[in-house]
């Protein structure tokens, strides 16, 4: 750099790292008879200045001190300072590069002394005072911003460019995003082969040459496997789908590494390029893999002070055949102890076997059964279905499925069978940052399920929608919002099957009103309840974060369920509203929401839920 300017940081930092300065410093305190972190005074102050800079800079210099952070943390024994504080130098020069400035001054006195000054052999056994005085000088801009050569649709960041502030990120950026376009041409050994920074502290300005080798473009070679036990190796490269033969692309690695991490039969998956590109052109991928245990059993509960307790489980098996087949047992036992309805039970298995007809496809194979006992009607329900999971990107999902359905329903007016076979259709897009806790990002998922019915039921369509979106607002609140439409297209309410009519109430669409609360009440030899063929939801919730692991959330929920038509005659609406706690966990939130009825005659009084995940 022309014109550099010495300053204590530049003069300190090269010669020693900070473990290097911490070990020294304790010997030293040995040698001087002294016990590490004994016998010495605690640090009583940390006076820290920064003139100038940008907004934000104060804050990310405070951030990036060790001396503070051993201070919010009460380390303060004199080695422990004293080597933070040297290595300080380096992490603060760090963040003022970052932002652009490359003639800052710091000064970080140890009472009155610069520690950037003081030996290593010869440390303070007492600390009492550190002042951080930090003059960022003036923000540097790119005189020259080049790079090159790049691949043909080469995006650079529009931060590396004449005139802009010099970030050290920047440039960085730049050389990744070029490193990145030629790898995406085929070109997989791409790397920055020269750079050239220049600084003027004169006119404040940054000077940026990079030299870019794209190295020779390739085809991907073979794919061998190492570290697999129970895995057949022609299943893990029928699920990996890797394209051996066709032009080198990092997507095409990344796409077979995440079809070996989707089955869930693999604890890591790593994919790693030959170290050179193979004479006859072709870069061999070696993927090393480490298998998960096959067995696993789960359990979950959730509670609702009117609907009762719910408890559920699952055993499962990741790799049936030696070919990442699932098998799957789940039961589940509701309303335990519920005010309104009796004891529901349900059960069913399922087994999948991945990369059937493609890749990304997943055929799935299940039955379930279940009884259920509501307050106006008992149900036996029984399901065969075979279908079809195709993963088009890590985003969107489609699922269509083949399935007989039998129901049997008793209520006032007896014994009700319905018979039909369905084929519901659904699309999946998943834009959540984090689906357990989203803070940001969208989720839409739209089922059409066309279905023929036998006997007495009827034939139509089942159309269902489910919308999510989130927004944060700074780092701790977070506005959610859901909206939830269904629709039955068909003639006669009472001769289409019970569960596919809709309901409203309870954790999965208004809280404050017991479960399936609102339905249609309808005249058949006296007035009897039952489920609409019009839907619709809405929910909000303000969600806010008071730590790691605490946050709280005011929500309100609103529903509406229609006879036969949206807002008809026959229909209703009700809402409600309430305060909840989460709690953080690493597989998500421990919930517990109270929410009381605000409008509508289904009410109850207040209702708790309590359960792991946000409601949406």
């Amino acid at each position: 750099m022309r014109n550099r300017v010495m300053r204590p940081a530049d003069r300190f930092l090269p010669r020693l790292s900070r473990r290097t300065i911490a070990a020294i410093g304790a010997l030293a305190l040995g040698l001087s008879g002294l016990p590490a972190g004994q016998g010495a005074r605690a640090l009583d102050q940390v006076d820290f200045s920064t003139t100038g800079g940008e907004a934000g800079l104060d804050a990310a210099l405070r951030a990036a001190s060790l001396v503070l952070g051993a201070q919010a943390e009460g380390r303060t024994a004199p080695q422990d300072v004293f080597a933070a504080a040297q290595a300080d130098y380096g992490r603060l020069l760090g963040v003022l590069y970052a932002a652009g400035h490359y003639s800052p001054t710091i000064n970080i006195a140890i009472d009155g002394r610069e520690a950037g000054e003081i030996p290593p052999l010869n440390p303070p056994t007492v600390i009492r005072t550190i002042r951080y005085r930090i003059d960022p000088g003036p923000p540097f801009r790119f005189g020259q911003a080049a790079i090159g050569p790049l691949a043909p649709g080469t995006a650079l960041p529009s931060d590396y460019a004449t005139g802009a502030t010099a970030r050290s990120g920047s440039i960085s950026d730049a050389a990744a995003a070029a490193v990145a376009g030629w790898r995406d041409a085929g070109h997989p050994k791409a790397a920055v082969q020269g750079q050239q920074v220049t600084a003027d502290h004169r006119s404040a300005t940054l000077d940026s040459r990079l030299t870019v080798a794209p190295g020779p473009r390739a085809t991907l070679g073979a794919l061998r496997f190492t570290g697999q036990q129970r895995m057949r190796e022609d299943r893990m490269r029928a699920i990996a789908g890797f394209p051996s033969g066709t032009t080198f692309s990092p997507d095409a690695v990344q796409d077979a590494a995440d079809r070996l991490r989707r089955t869930g039969a693999f604890r890591s998956v790593a994919l790693t390029e030959a170290e050179r590109v193979a004479p006859d052109g072709t870069l061999d991928i070696t993927a090393t893999v480490i298998e998960e245990t096959p067995r696993r059993i789960g359990f979950g509960a959730e509670v609702a002070s009117f609907d009762g307790l719910t408890l559920s489980g699952f055993w499962l098996h990741r790799n049936l055949l030696g070919g990442a087949e699932r098998l799957r047992f789940d039961a589940e036992i509701a309303q335990i102890g519920s005010q309104n309805s009796g004891v529901d039970i349900r059960a069913g298995v399922t087994f999948e076997r991945p990369a059937t007809f493609t890749p990304d496809t997943v055929l799935s194979l299940s039955l379930e059964g279940a009884h259920v006992e509501d307050t106006d009607q008992t149900y036996d329900r029984g399901e065969a279905a075979a279908g079809v999971t195709h993963f088009f990107s890590d985003r969107l999902t489609g699922r269509a499925r083949l399935a007989y359905r039998y129901l049997d329903v008793r209520d006032s007016g007896g014994l009700s069978r319905f018979r039909n076979l369905s084929l519901p259709v659904s699309l999946t897009w998943d834009r959540r940052d984090n689906a357990f806790d989203a803070r940001r990002g969208t989720f839409l998922e739209a089922e059409v399920a066309p279905y023929l019915g036998f006997g007495t039921t009827n034939s139509g369509g089942r159309v269902v929608l489910d919308a999510r979106g989130f927004q944060p607002l700074g780092d701790r609140i977070v506005l959610a919002g859901r909206v939830q439409a269904g629709a039955v297209l068909a003639d006669g309410l009472l001769r289409t099957p019970r569960d596919y009519l809709f309901y409203s109430g309870g954790g999965g669409t208004v809280r404050g009103h017991p479960y399936q609360a609102l339905g249609v009440n309808i005249l058949r030899g006296g007035t009897q309840r039952t489920g609409g063929m019009r839907f619709l939801s809405a929910s909000a919730e303000v969600r806010a974060r008071f730590g790691e692991n605490i946050g709280a959330v005011a929500f309100f929920d609103i529903g509406h369920v229609g006879a036969q038509e949206f807002f008809d005659a026959a229909g209703g609406w009700h809402s409600g509203a309430g305060l909840g706690l989460r709690y953080g966990t690493p597989i998500g939130p421990i919930r517990l929401d109270v929410a009381a009825p605000v409008s509508g005659n289904t009410g109850r009084g207040v209702q708790i839920y309590i359960g792991i995940g946000q409601a949406f």
